[in-house]
């Protein structure tokens, strides 16, 4: 009869032991429900079109690739504007450098910008900052952070 008792002793020890190990919550109420809800699954005929939303929530630009109202896509590279302070604009071809893979432009090295736009042997305008400090694998030019690039 010993061995029965002795067993029920550890058994409820061990309970008490993992409980202690427990969050803190109640293990002893119903059991718990999540407190999220599974994402809906939204179908194409669940979106709502542009026009039917509020100004205040209604995108301020049609999406990267579409067609805007006037059927003229901007040029490659985005719209003509202003370089911003401290910007500068270069312009001429573009050159393969010594290295793969870069691209010259004036003693620059062209880092960042469209690929469709910054390829050997277009002629480019391109905005953007010189970064002397930035290190780069090409042995040649100053590198150039391109904000955007079109063709001229």
């Amino acid at each position: 009869m010993r061995t029965p008792r002795m067993a029920v002793v550890v058994l409820l020890a061990a309970g008490v032991a993992l409980a202690g190990c427990g969050d803190g919550a109640d293990v002893t109420g119903p059991p718990a429900t999540p407190t999220s809800s599974p994402s809906p699954t939204v179908t194409p005929s669940d979106t709502v079109p542009p026009s039917a939303l509020p100004a205040s929530v209604a995108p301020s630009a049609p999406p990267a690739g579409s067609v805007p109202p006037g059927g003229v896509k901007p040029p490659p590279g985005g719209p003509r504007l202003p370089p911003g302070p401290g910007a500068t604009e270069l312009t001429g071809t573009v050159e393969a450098g010594v290295e793969p893979g870069c691209l010259l432009l004036d003693g620059h090295q062209l880092v960042g910008g469209p690929t469709d736009v910054l390829v050997k042997g277009a002629r480019v305008t391109v905005t953007g900052r010189a970064q002397p400090d930035l290190m780069s694998t090409c042995q040649q030019g100053v590198p150039f952070l391109v904000e955007s690039a079109r063709r001229s």
